[in-house]
This record gives structure tokens, sequence and C-alpha cells, in this order.
């Protein structure tokens, strides 16, 4: 059976995939390059089910991946849309304390964010009153660089650019297996096989899988959270003029229930955190055995359902309780009542775990002969995507110097 030859296959046609796509044919010109993406379309997964918010990087330890690309990628994505008038809104957001007891972590986050070259103020509540009316708080940060955006929108602009610059996406192509040889990367899908110069792999949920095939995911599985949103109704949007953050809760590695307002003009509420029991689980009723399976036999999962007991059944009580979802929104803005929210579709995240069974914090990228692999990438990556892409091409030409 013949093969088709191609200079670089990207697996995975989420924000990430397919700004490493646009950046390879940018600096290579001439080269080929064609994206394999198992659905039939891009952005259907954690790209297309976020809060689309763009991120001002404030959160993430001094000298990370994370805090370098995503300030650096916030300002790359801003110009990206500018330049392509895609509709983006550069709104400020507040984090905001609502116990004394928060106030201590708050003034932590404003010296981390002088580490991380941002511009960050903290304010009083009469000040915090300025900016979100119906917010309470015994104390906030505002962080003016903060944004919201489509990133369904920013993927259909790559995704003409990709095909501008006479790059192939292809969709309902699964990868079924990789084998790499002197010759390159053989990558078999559902549409054919193709023989690759080299593979990146930016599957998202099904990373480590593709990772797997290649014997590249050093360890590391992913662990699918689903977050679960509501949103305002529209005659209640006016309760947030902005983004409504709480302090993150050092108990738990993700940032809480919060409230953002969206490019469109609603307001959506959440996400949750709590154990998808699919890849794609965006419902208590998607069910993979196989991913069950994974789960139970996960031990460093069992480790961190034993960590954080506590705040995961606090998790799962919201995801079954929308009075209990709307109380810890009402520590934000006690306003918000039972009848303002309506169910908003769920989003999972891909968090991986590494082989000592902890919870990976920062973005993860490895290599094998012939593929690089992004093996952890969520919340800020959709901001930080454009400069995610820049680092695996650099990874791609120091490779090929």
């Amino acid at each position: 059976m013949t093969s088709e030859r191609i200079d670089l296959v990207v697996v995975g046609a989420g924000i990430i995939g397919l700004a490493t796509a646009r950046q390879y044919l940018s600096q290579c010109p001439g080269k080929s390059v064609v994206v394999l993406e198992r659905e039939d379309d891009s952005a259907l997964h954690q790209t297309g089910r976020n809060s689309g918010v763009l991120h001002s990087g404030i959160y993430y330890a001094p000298g990370s991946m994370k805090a370098e690309l995503a300030v650096a990628g916030r300002s790359a994505m801003v110009k990206f849309c500018e330049e392509r008038e895609i509709d983006h809104e550069i709104c400020g957001k507040v984090i905001v304390a609502t116990r004394n007891d928060e106030i201590e972590r708050l003034r932590a986050l404003r010296e981390r964010a002088d580490h991380n070259g941002l511009a960050a103020e903290l304010i009083s509540t009469a000040r915090l009153k300025e900016i979100e009316p119906h917010c309470m708080g015994v104390e906030a940060l505002h962080i003016p660089s903060t944004g919201i955006v489509s990133y369904a929108a920013v993927c259909r602009a790559l995704v003409a650019e990709i095909e501008d610059k006479g790059g192939v996406i292809r969709y309902g192509a699964k990868v079924l297996t990789i084998d790499e040889s002197n010759e390159g990367a053989r990558v078999s899908t559902l549409k054919g096989e193709i023989v690759a110069g080299l593979v990146v792999n930016c599957a998202g949920l099904r990373s480590d899988h593709v990772a797997k095939m290649v014997g590249a995911a050093d360890g590391h599985r992913i662990v699918p959270f689903r977050g679960e949103y509501f949103e305002l109704v529209p005659e209640r949007c006016d309760l947030v003029r902005g983004l409504i953050y709480p302090v993150p809760d050092p108990s738990f590695p993700f940032l809480g229930v919060h409230l953002t307002r969206m490019i469109d003009g609603s307001v959506h509420a959440g996400p949750n955190a709590v154990l998808a029991m699919a890849r794609e689980g965006y419902t208590w009723r998607d069910i993979e055995l196989s991913q069950i399976v994974e789960h139970i036999g996960n031990r460093g999962l069992w480790k961190l359902a034993r960590k954080y007991w506590r705040t995961g059944a606090g998790e799962i009580w919201r995801s079954v309780s929308k009075d209990a979802f709307v109380k810890a929104l009402q520590r934000l803005v006690p306003d918000i009542v039972a009848k303002d929210l309506e169910a908003s579709p769920a989003g999972v995240r891909a968090q991986a775990m590494d082989g000592k069974g902890e919870l990976l914090d920062d973005f993860s990228i490895t290599e094998a002969a012939n593929t690089l692999h992004v093996l952890n990438a969520p919340s800020p990556a959709a901001t930080a995507s454009l400069e995610i892409a820049a680092e695996i091409v650099r990874m791609i030409d120091t490779r090929s110097s």
C-alpha cells in the first residue's frame, strides 16, 4: 500500500494543534502539513467549551511555562484578534476576598503579579463596587489586562490561514497507530496512512493515548475533570459587568466557581470540577467502561481523592444540587438566586497526572524519535496557544539543526 508522505503531521484540531500547524507553515513555507482530527470539525472539546477568558497569567509560578507563555500569549492573541477583526474585549477582572482569612492569599497574588510583570491593584470595597456594583467582598485585586474572546472564532481564522498556506485539515481521521522508524513516523488513520517526517501530538483529552503508541507518555496519563456551567438568564446579565473570581482555595488545584461575561454578552457561572467517567464525559450519563477501569486502577487518583476528599465532595454536591451551586455564587454576588440560572454546556479539562500520582502544575511536552507530545495543556493553554505553538516550532527547529 502506498503511503502519503508529509513533512509535518499534527494530531488534533484544537487551538494548540491549529496554532502549531499555522506557525510551522509560516516559518517553513513550501513544507507539507496535515492536521488529523478524529471529530467532524475543529475546536469541539476543550477549545470550544471553555469560558473564553484571555488570562493575564497572575496565578502561575514565576518562571514556569504557564506564567511566561500566558503573559506573552495574551498579548499575541490580542494582536492576532485585532489584525483579523475577531471580536474580543479587554474588560479586566476582579479576584475577590469574601472573608478576612482570604486577604493574605489575595495579597500573595498581588506579589505574584509583580514577579510575572503584570499590573494588578489591591482595591477597597468602595472601588470594587464601582467596577462590579453587585459584587460583595472585604478586599479585591483588580487585573485590568484580562479579557474575553471566542476561541472557536480564533480557530476558524487559524483554519483559514492553514488552508491558505497549503495545509490540509482532515476530519474524521482518528489515529489508530503510530510507528517510528528511520524513514519517519508511519501514522495509520481511519482515512489512510501517512509517513511523516515529524508528528506533533496535540490530541488534548486523548494525548496520552497517542503518546503511548510510541512509548512517549513518560508515565503521564490524562485524568478528565468535568467543569459544569450555568448561565444567567438574559434579564439578569446586568448583575455582572466583567469577570469575577474568588480567591483560589489552596486545598484544591482549580480556581473555583466564578462569573464570566462572554464575548456574546451572556454571563456564565462556573465551572465546578468533578471526575468525568469518560474522556468526553460532558454529563453524568457519559460513561466509558475503559475509563472507569482506568480510574479504579489509578493509584495516583486514589491518593488525590484522599488528599482532597473534602473539597472534592463539595464539588460533587454542587454538581447535583443547584442550590449549592447558587450558594457558592452568592459569596461573590449575593443578588443571584436559583431562578436566575439556566444550565449551560459543560466542558472537560484534560489534566495530566505524572507517574508518581501528582497532578502536573505546568505545561508538559515530551519527545521521541519522530514525535513531539503536548501532554499537559489545560488552562491557560488557549490564551497561550500562539506562544505554545512558537515553542513547539522552536523545538522542531532545534531537532533539525
